[in-house]
């Protein structure tokens, strides 16, 4: 049957004209390679702009369509993209596949000949390389690159077929110059070995071999692996080369020859050669001997002599993570005495893999059961009486391992898998993650060479970094670097560095991280597929199954996503490989357009979740009136005279059972943020980057509180600097000067008052009413912080009263809570502050009820009030102890160690400084920390200590100093002249 169009090789139309520009060849490749099927307009942008289409690309593809459609009929428009309404067969890459296909069947069935002539004909439509004059990297990624991975595996399957019926002589040319183009593929040297031994070419074949191995160690640094070596002992045994075809044998399974291979026998020995250069894994491989009840070396090996029972271990984890590599490293330690089976498993059925453990054990093809049953019953037989190895790789799931188990007492199989296979009965699971530093750098080393990798230290940190410590990426990347003795680690280090180009990178000869999670990936039912493609939309490190409304555990189970067990909030959470998460965006943008789709479909619910969240911790949103928090499923109620001024109640009930509830809620959103951080963070930049300039300005402005109440400085600067981008993007002036108020509040925690002014003041021009009041109150702030004289007290006593002002007339009552606490504070007056933390209990803030009562604290303590301000401080402290706020107790501690030293109690002042200290280090908040240290060594010296003094002022020095200010750093300096002074004075 003759073909209509060709793609495999420069692009055909029989009959026709092919097109002539580029991209018109691209859209008509694109549109055969998917004959009668729809491709949706954003596939075929990306394919004919190579993932970069224009703003125009549209518009502009309806007229390549168009000029399309004059020189080849079919080309249909269908909602949502084009279809090319031609029989699948009448495309020569969907004709080949369906001969492969049929070729194999005929294989199966013991028609060798007729194998051979179908392969022959599928292989003979081959014009050159698949897509030679297309120019789209798309396209060839995602057809050529299988297409010609067919092509030889047909190509290896057809000479198979030659040589058993006798034609090695003929194919010895072909698989010379099949080995020259593909060096690095063992199975066409093993190919080639066995037509020149079937040749009578002895030498030859021996030559063949060394050849072999000497490409594969030098390229990939790899001993030959089972089916090569042992091509190489038939060629030095001179035994004949191969199985022969099915139905060569017709033995009865009671016959004599089924009887002997079930009873004697050498012991079989087909484990692949262990890599030379294996680096690491010392707790795995301890893991595997122990729970295998391991005995006492024997001649560098371990052996296995006590185990009563078959002894089943599965290793799992990630692509390329090194699972294989350490089975059969571990294995090579082993020493069984009924020998040791290895099957490669990936999708094979259990039949198929039995059938090859069955030969293994010595059973004749002829005797090999039909059925799936009688070989699992005759496999259960022939390992009954051996202590068996068996080492079965890469399976898929339980259905596929359990026929495969040897049942002999004493009979251990290692299993790998990307999923734990929780399922199999009596199986010991062991998760192997990605390599400590150490060991990646060593196994770098091992690969590209150890002096190169001493001689550039820091290059090959930045190269394992960005491996993330994966052996199959450093394996990969050490290959690459032994193939280019001319690169510096330091130039790969920078090609690694770009993204976009990071997965191309990572591959030699036919080693490649996209291969390896490809696997995966195609394994997936289309649901689990979906969703490892919208999680590509995300940059975050790990994410909760809330963000895309979805169960994870499958991707987990698949070894693509990995459990990170419970996090603060009670969720499940998941991370993944860096390598998979280039992987999971690369398919979203095939297949599905890119990001901004999945973001834009996600961005209400992030957004709606995060900022209830955030009412937990200041419950008010700008501009809104909306004062009042109220947990879920909690109607409000009106204000009056009857409410209870209960704090911990839900307002107007004054119940114990109500003020539980109250405060399980506001701590489980808190947890939540704190748990969710990371991932915000990250969903800011992904919604900057995606376009969604809204979302992102408006999820920065929701972390503020998150960031001030955690000391996340870091986090804070990076949200809030993409926010004020995305905000001005979007011309959004509002916003801009919401992030620019948070941006203040930075500075001021950060000491530096003269920023904190400066980006108040940029604000207000960009706002007016409430807003603007509340950059009034904040400015009054920074002034009352600056404040060095009574002219300067007044400005920022006068901001105060402007914007309590403006929130009294427009009914703001957290707006006038703030502004009282802020005038109560400057002027030391008991009435605003005492009006202020009225307001917050009535407003259900516990947050800001405990601001004021620390405020108040402050005030009792500087007139000399030392019972009032112990209770308030302590009142203070129960607040922060119960919402689980922290660094706020560590404030509330200070004040407790002023009032303990203004009581005479120097202990109690010394205890409850250290505590702060000890808060405020652990959270990396240094400025408080030096501040604390200041309280601990007055404390130290009312107690005497002079070492402990001195000590916590060098400490103090020490972070003022790092911060630069220079005003702590004199004053912790003068407090250290005066305790070397004072000891003086006792000498």
């Amino acid at each position: 049957m003759s073909v209509r169009f060709g793609v495999l090789g420069p692009l055909r139309v029989h009959g026709g004209q092919a097109p002539g520009p580029a991209k018109h060849r691209t859209l008509l490749a694109a549109l055969l390679l998917s004959a009668r099927v729809q491709v949706p307009v954003e596939r075929l942008m990306s394919v004919v702009w190579d993932d970069r289409p224009p703003a125009s690309a549209e518009s502009v593809l309806r007229v390549y369509v168009s000029a399309l459609r004059k020189l080849v009929e079919g080309i249909r428009t269908v909602p949502g993209g084009y279809l090319i309404d031609v029989d699948p067969e009448d495309v020569d890459c969907h004709r080949f596949e369906t001969l492969v296909a049929g070729a194999r069947q005929a294989r199966a069935a013991g028609r060798v000949a007729e194998a051979a002539d179908g392969y022959r004909a599928a292989l003979g439509l081959w014009r050159g390389q698949a897509l030679a004059d297309v120019e789209s990297s798309v396209l060839r990624r995602a057809h050529a690159v299988p297409l010609e991975e067919l092509r030889l595996t047909a190509l290896e399957e057809r000479v198979q077929l030659d040589l058993w019926l006798g034609r090695g002589a003929e194919v010895v040319g072909e698989l010379r110059a099949l080995v020259g183009a593909h060096p690095l593929r063992e199975r066409a040297w093993v190919r080639l070995i066995e037509a020149l031994h079937q040749a009578g070419r002895r030498s030859e074949a021996l030559g063949a071999y060394q050849d072999a191995r000497r490409t594969l160690v030098e390229e990939l640094g790899l001993e030959p692996g089972a089916e090569l070596t042992a091509a190489h002992q038939r060629v030095l045994t001179g035994a004949e080369d191969g199985p022969p075809p099915p139905g060569v044998h017709e033995l009865s399974p009671g016959g004599g020859q089924y009887r002997e291979a079930l009873d004697g026998g050498e012991p079989v020995d087909e484990l692949p050669p262990d890599i030379s250069d294996f680096a690491g894994r010392q707790d795995a491989l301890d893991w595997i001997t122990r729970t295998a009840a391991v005995g006492a070396a024997h001649e560098g090996a371990v052996d296995v002599r006590a185990l009563a029972a078959p002894v089943h271990l599965v290793l799992h984890g990630p692509p390329g993570c090194g699972k294989s590599a350490l089975a059969v490293h571990a294995a090579a330690r082993l020493r069984l005495p009924g020998g040791r089976l290895y099957a490669a498993l990936g999708a094979r059925p259990p039949g198929a893999v039995l059938e090859d453990l069955l030969r293994s054990l010595g059973c004749p093809d002829g005797a090999v059961p039909p059925g799936l049953d009688e070989r699992v019953r005759l496999y259960r037989s022939m390992t009954a009486r051996k202590r068996l190895l068996v080492v079965l790789d890469d399976a898929a799931d339980e259905a596929q391992v359990r026929p495969l188990l040897p049942t002999g007492p004493g009979s251990l199989t290692l299993v790998t898998s990307r999923s734990s296979l929780a399922g199999l009965e009596a199986a010991r699971a062991y998760e192997l993650g990605v390599l400590g530093r150490d060991e990646a750098v060593a196994m770098l080393g091992g690969v590209a060479g150890h002096e190169r990798v001493r001689a550039e230290p820091e290059a090959a940190a930045r190269i394992v970094e960005l491996c993330g410590h994966l052996p199959l990426a450093l394996r990969i990347a050490g290959s690459r670097l032994a193939r280019k003795p001319g690169w510096t680690l330091a130039h790969l280090a920078g090609r690694l560095g770009d993204e976009r180009r990071r997965l191309d990178e990572l591959s030699a000869g036919d080693l490649a991280v996209r291969g390896s999670l490809a696997l995966g990936y195609r394994g997936l039912p289309d649901p689990e597929r979906r969703l490892l493609r919208g999680l590509g939309a995300l940059s975050a490190p790990d994410f909760a199954p809330w963000v895309l409304g979805a169960d994870l555990e499958p991707l987990a189970e698949a070894g693509l996503l990995q459990s990170r067990g419970l996090d603060e909030a009670g969720q499940e959470r998941y991370g993944w490989h860096d390598l998979t998460r280039l992987y999971a965006a690369e398919r979203l943008a095939e297949e599905d357009g890119g990001a901004a789709a999945v973001l834009a479909a996600r961005a209400g619910t992030i957004l709606e979740r995060t900022r209830q969240a955030r009412t937990s911790l200041l419950p008010a949103e700008p501009g809104t009136g909306r004062t009042e928090v109220h947990p879920p499923a909690q109607a409000p109620e009106a204000a009056g005279p009857g409410r209870s001024q209960d704090p911990w109640g839900p307002a107007g009930t004054g119940t114990a059972r109500g003020a539980s509830l109250r405060t399980g809620w506001l701590r489980q959103e808190s947890r939540w943020l704190s748990a969710e951080r990371r991932f915000l963070v990250a969903t800011v930049a992904d919604f900057y980057h995606a376009g969604l300039y809204e979302a992102a300005w408006r999820l920065a402005f929701y972390l503020t509180p998150l960031f001030e109440l955690g000391a996340h400085h870091d986090d804070w600067h990076t949200a809030t600097a993409t926010g004020l981008d995305a905000a001005r993007a979007a011309g959004h002036r509002h916003g801009e000067a919401l992030l620019l108020r948070g941006l203040a509040d930075l500075h001021l925690a950060e000491g530096r008052t003269d920023a904190a002014a400066a980006a108040l003041r940029a604000a207000q021009p960009l706002v007016e009413g409430l807003e603007l009041a509340r950059l009034t109150l904040r400015l009054g702030l920074v002034q009352a912080r600056q404040a060095r004289g009574t002219s300067q007290r007044a400005e920022a006593e006068r901001a105060f009263v402007r914007a309590l002002g403006v929130f009294e007339e427009a009914g703001d009552r957290r707006g006038r809570a703030d502004a009282l606490r802020a005038l109560g504070a400057l002027r030391g007056d008991e009435g605003p502050l005492n009006e202020s933390l009225a307001a917050y209990q009535e407003l259900g803030d516990p947050r800001g009820e405990a601001e004021a009562l620390l405020d108040l604290a402050r005030l009792h303590l500087a007139a000399g009030r030392h019972p009032q301000a112990r209770d308030c401080a302590e009142r203070r402290l129960r607040v922060n102890r119960r919402l689980g706020d922290r660094l706020p107790e560590a404030a509330a501690q200070l004040v407790l160690a002023e009032i303990a030293r203004a009581e005479g109690a120097p202990g109690a002042a010394v205890d409850a400084a250290r505590a702060a200290v000890e808060t405020f280090t652990a959270y990396g908040d240094r400025r408080n920390a030096a501040q604390a240290l200041l309280s601990l060594a007055r404390a130290a010296a009312d107690r005497q200590d002079f070492d402990g003094e001195v000590d916590a002022l060098m400490r103090a020095m020490g972070e003022f100093d790092g911060l630069g200010d220079e005003h702590g750093k004199a004053e912790a300096d003068q407090l250290a002249q005066d305790a070397r002074r004072r000891r003086g004075q006792r000498i």
